[in-house]
């Protein structure tokens, strides 16, 4: 009807009973968000000053500074990277509480 060929699992109840391959590719992701979230506040930091900050990086000024503190450069992409690292790890862990419960031939718990 749609054209679409479906395939079987060879083994259906390990393909019921657990999704290792779901967590695993989730560990992978949750590994690089890591390094990615080093790395985004590694360049925030670098970045801070020119007052009192280490004033290594000059960050691009994309949007408007405080309207307190005049010169000041948000680093809004350097956050917008870790709030994504941040919400792959959490989704890790909602990844590996979901392959680790279900019982016996049936988990339930499978992250959609």
């Amino acid at each position: 009807m749609t054209g679409t060929e479906f395939k079987t699992a060879p083994n259906k109840f390990e393909v019921l009973a657990a999704h290792d391959s779901v967590v695993e590719a989730s560990g992978s992701l949750n590994t690089l968000a890591a390094s990615l979230f080093k790395i985004g506040q590694d360049i925030r930091y670098l970045g801070s000053g020119p007052r009192c900050g280490l004033a290594e990086l000059l960050l691009p000024e994309n949007e408007p500074g405080s309207s307190i503190m005049p010169g000041k450069v948000n680093p809004t992409q350097c956050e917008s990277l870790t709030m994504v690292c941040c919400q792959v790890m959490g989704n890790h862990v909602a990844a590996t509480i979901g392959g680790m419960n279900g019982q016996f031939e049936l988990n339930v718990f499978k992250p959609s």
